[in-house]
């Protein structure tokens, strides 16, 4: 049987595999794990690509957010607006540092928050938004600052799905205050392990999650604040490098096949993903929304086609916030995404026939179960009329 799936990491390390091993020996033969001149240059690197002021590499995407609203002072008392539909740490973040998330619905095309939405929420304790660019498509950024901008609040990037992404030719990185990028090994960008980078053109918020990421030091024993270790290491950022040579291609290659699902499935049972004119995604995710979706999920697999949910379960419904008071029906597109959504596999090492396997796939499952589908239809409305 035909496999095909969600990721293939080892077909990926197989193309480096070389010139990793060359990396990795460099950092040995230098024993300079912490703070090596990796480090440095993953950073200049990242700047210059991005176009902001400053790079700070950190341990994981989780302390990019974490090290960023720090540096921004983010405490008790405070609200950060912020998505329901998006990982777990974009808001577990939020409370660690003792402030308050506040979850906001998203817009039922795109899946990134509905900035409307977000106006709803603001309060005089909101001292920041955080703008999820979901899947690797950016947020609605101008109408999210219009509304920042109308009560003074900061805009946090969560970039950790979307480096490279753009939206009306504008990076994302450069769209908010600051932004927070992944490394995690699944990410476009993967790498060996943990791995984050902070991007801002704010130059003292800089200067602080500097400090930050190790232990608030401002010079040797000396400590203005307390922060954490949030160091990447000098062997991560070595491979980094490596393999960020070829991501512009592989970002091509993610976007071609999300162009042939968008073909391939235009007139299916399913509903494709919605690009707004003015952005280019580079579908960390390939996302559906469709009817009988755990079904499909069984029929790919016993065809093997792998597939994922993301997300499962808004965060606003999550038993760690349920002293926050949400409650089922509080979201409803949010709630209404989580029962349909289905990631394809989009990764750059599928080739064409790879994706025209998986779409023939998702239209044969709905031309199989149609009739049966039409039949349970008919028996729901019937119980409905009792």
């Amino acid at each position: 049987m035909r496999s095909v799936g969600m990721l293939d990491l080892q077909t990926e390390y197989d193309l480096f595999r070389d010139d990793i091993r060359a990396a990795v020996e460099s950092v040995l033969e230098s024993q300079r794990f912490i703070g090596g001149p990796a480090i440095v240059e993953l950073e200049d690197t990242l700047r210059e690509r991005v176009g902001v002021g400053s790079a700070i590499a950190v341990s994981s995407g989780t302390d990019a957010l974490l090290c960023a609203m720090m540096a921004m002072e983010i405490g008790a008392g405070d609200e950060v607006i912020l998505p329901a539909f998006t990982f777990f740490a974009t808001a577990g973040t939020v409370t660690r540092l003792g402030a308050t998330p506040v979850f906001v619905d998203i817009d039922e095309r795109t899946f990134n928050v509905d900035a409307r939405e977000v106006e709803r929420a603001v309060t005089n304790k909101t001292k920041a938004i955080i703008a999820v660019h979901l899947f690797g498509q950016c947020a609605d950024m101008d109408a999210i600052h219009a509304v920042a901008l109308g009560h003074g609040l900061s805009v946090i990037e969560d970039m950790a799905q979307a480096i490279d992404a753009t939206v009306g030719g504008r990076r994302a990185g450069t769209l908010g205050r600051v932004a927070c990028c992944s490394f995690y090994p699944t990410k476009n960008l993967g790498g060996f392990g943990e791995g984050g980078m902070i991007l801002t053109d704010d130059k003292s918020l800089a200067d602080v999650a500097r400090r930050l990421r190790n232990h608030g030091e401002s010079q040797r024993y000396l400590h203005d604040r307390v922060g954490g270790n949030f160091r990447l290491d000098t062997m991560k950022a070595a491979i980094l490098l490596v393999k960020l040579a070829k991501l512009e291609a592989f970002t091509k290659r993610r976007r071609k096949n999300a162009a042939a699902y968008d073909r391939l499935l235009e007139h299916s049972d399913v509903v494709i993903p919605h690009v707004p004119s003015g952005q280019k995604p580079v579908y960390h995710q390939y996302s559906i929304l469709c009817d009988a979706r755990d079904e499909l999920m069984a029929y790919l697999k016993d065809h093997g086609v792998g597939s994922g949910i993301y997300y499962p379960i808004g965060l606003h419904l999550q038993p760690c916030f349920a002293s926050l008071g949400y409650k089922a029906g509080s979201l409803p597109v949010t709630e209404r995404t989580c029962s349909r959504i289905l990631s394809l596999p989009c990764h750059p090492m599928l080739s064409d026939s790879d994706v025209e396997y998986v779409a023939s796939c998702v239209c044969a499952f709905y031309d199989n179960v149609s009739g049966a589908t039409s039949i349970l239809g008919t028996a729901a409305k019937a119980a409905g009329a009792k």
